[in-house]
């Protein structure tokens, strides 16, 4: 079962179920999927069931939707502050040797030399997955930013006039909404592009942070329910209208070093993210990236994610931002 967001024609907020890639049914009195899914708690009802229960007899055009540009990303809060967006790293069985090789194009070392990647890499396979009960290792483990950075499908990806370079990682998200008690609750799954700045990055791993506080893009789908374990995908880019680049990708448990529950673990585990009434876009990881095949990306390219699991596919144009940095002011 998948469900997007979008705006109808008399700019009203919408959900609706996903028929297929050309049809769409909307829910009854349904605005977000926030207040989907606070009606699902409040009523002590599995979310899929609620859903069910409200879709209408109506039917849209899907297409006609993202044309028009009425499509939103598929979860967000009614207050951007209270959405937090974050992520973790060396999660997917090859991802230490797609970021060892993209540092050691630049720093000169060789592979083997870029020992923290790897010392962290090791630490998820031998313990990422633990036997039920027991608590796992924990990830590498980055903040992105709350909503407001999140951008929706078809939408410009911004890069600020301070990036090295803006690059796509295609991932996939969890979503979550804590309730009034502060209980965790995951919603489902999306895919994702993090967007990151893979130069800055490169200048030493330490800037890791700096180069994760970018915009982001989620969707168009929600998926409910549990997460395949094996997720096959293709990341492209293009630019002129012209295929530039593709590479396939695969996600899921099957192909990862930590299990999902792992990764919820060591993120739920502080009560700072478990404030009531606070949602969580959470972005798993990667082992698919074109700037480690050498790719400079430039203002115009358009990324494409695409997993059948997940139906359309994740489309977003790079920008560059012309605005500088505010100086602070003595008060």
């Amino acid at each position: 079962m998948r469900l997007i967001q979008f705006v109808t024609p008399e700019q009203q907020r919408a959900v609706a179920l996903v028929l297929s890639s050309t049809e769409v049914q909307p829910l009854s009195q349904i605005q977000t999927v926030y207040q989907l899914a606070n009606q699902a708690l409040s009523a002590n009802k599995p979310l899929q069931q609620l859903v069910k229960e409200l879709v209408s007899d109506q039917k849209l055009d899907y297409q006609a939707i993202l044309a028009e540009g009425r499509l939103l990303a598929p979860f967000d809060h009614p207050d951007q502050a209270h959405l937090l967006v974050t992520g973790t790293g060396l999660t997917h069985l090859g991802s230490a040797d797609t970021r060892a090789t993209m540092h050691a194009q630049t720093s000169g070392k060789a592979v083997a030399e870029l020992t923290d990647t790897m010392k962290m890499f090791k630490l998820g396979l031998d313990g990422g997955k633990p036997a039920a009960g027991e608590t796992g290792v924990q990830p590498e483990w980055f903040y992105k930013g709350d909503g407001s950075i999140v951008v929706s499908p078809g939408a410009q990806l911004l890069s600020p006039s301070f990036a090295l370079d803006g690059g796509e990682e295609p991932e996939i998200v969890g979503v979550y909404i804590n309730d009034a008690e502060g209980q965790p609750w995951r919603i489902g799954f999306a895919l994702g592009n993090e967007f990151s700045d893979h130069k800055t990055e490169r200048l030493n791993y330490l800037y890791l942070a700096h180069s994760k506080l970018r915009p982001c893009a989620v969707g168009p789908e929600l998926l409910l329910g549990d997460l395949p374990a094996h997720i096959e995908g293709t990341s492209r880019i293009y630019r002129d209208g012209k295929l530039l680049w593709q590479k396939a990708f695969v996600s899921g448990e099957d192909n990862m070093s930590h299990s999902i529950s792992n990764l919820e673990h060591h993120h739920f585990k502080y009560d700072l993210f478990c404030r009531p009434g606070d949602a969580h876009l959470h972005y798993f990881g990667t082992a698919t990236l074109s700037v480690g095949d050498g790719i400079e990306t430039q203002a115009g390219d358009v990324f494409e994610i695409e997993a059948p699991a997940f139906g359309l596919p994740l489309r977003n144009t790079l920008a560059v931002d012309t605005k500088q940095p505010l100086k602070v002011k003595m008060l």
